[in-house]
Formats: C-alpha cells, sequence, structure tokens
C-alpha cells in the first residue's frame, strides 16, 4: 500500500511518513509512505492509495477527497494531536481502519509492542560443575 501524507510545506509530512513507514515495517506490512505538499498532490494523488491530510488542511478537504475519488484514492484527515504520535503506530492504525486492513498481523511477524530490532542477550552454556 501506498500513503501519501500531506501537509502545507512537507516538512511535518516528512515526518509524519517516516514514522508510519517505520511502524508498518515493524508489524510486517508492505507499506510505502512518502511525504507530499498541498501544491504537488494532484501529481502525488496518481502514485497514492491512501492519503493522509494534515489537519490545518481540513479547509480543503472537500477538493481533495474530490480529486482522490477520481482515482479510486482513500482520503483520512488527520486529528489534530497526530504529531504527537512518535511511533507512528497511532497513524498506522488510522490508515488501516480507512482501508479496512484491520487484520493483525501474523503471528509469526513482530508487532508495535515488539521491536524488530531488538534481540535477546547472548545465552550462556552452563556444565554440570557450574562452569560456563
Amino acid at each position: 500500500m501506498r500513503i501519501l501524507v500531506v501537509c502545507g510545506a512537507g516538512a511535518s509530512s516528512t515526518f509524519v511518513a517516516q514514522r508510519v513507514r517505520h511502524a508498518a515495517h515493524a508489524q510486517g506490512l508492505d507499506y510505502s509512505a512518502f511525504a507530499g505538499t498541498e501544491q504537488s498532490l494532484p501529481i502525488d494523488l496518481d502514485a497514492a492509495d491512501v492519503v493522509l491530510v494534515g489537519p490545518h488542511l481540513s479547509h480543503a478537504m472537500e477538493r481533495i477527497e474530490r480529486d482522490a475519488a477520481a482515482r479510486g484514492t482513500t482520503v483520512v484527515l488527520l486529528p489534530s494531536d497526530i504529531f504527537g504520535d512518535r511511533d507512528g503506530t497511532r497513524t498506522l492504525a488510522l490508515v488501516r481502519a480507512a482501508t479496512g486492513d484491520g487484520n493483525p498481523p501474523p503471528a509469526d511477524e513482530p508487532s508495535a509492542e515488539t521491536p524488530s530490532n531488538t534481540t535477546a542477550p547472548p545465552s550462556r552454556s552452563v556444565t554440570e560443575d557450574g562452569d560456563s
């Protein structure tokens, strides 16, 4: 799934896109996310399955939804506190709910609660006499 995050100038959308991309990968989802601006939206829409719209662009939602509908693209207006979603899991949940992809990841895939980059400490073997 291709996720476009749109804001006014592209700065805050870059952070949201990066966080949602990391959250998706941590959950084993084949999602990509990229940032765009309101001005680049007509071009960027062609490459997106979902558009996440920054809360400060709520005034443009009618136009964005109309343009996205012509391409079969889902649009989600992000809540005003979304920039506090530091790990992207809340934003990812919004995407999955909007697209109907709310299924949990397979059991063998890491979840958001189990970061994929953690490793267990090396194990030590102990012999019968207690030596390692």
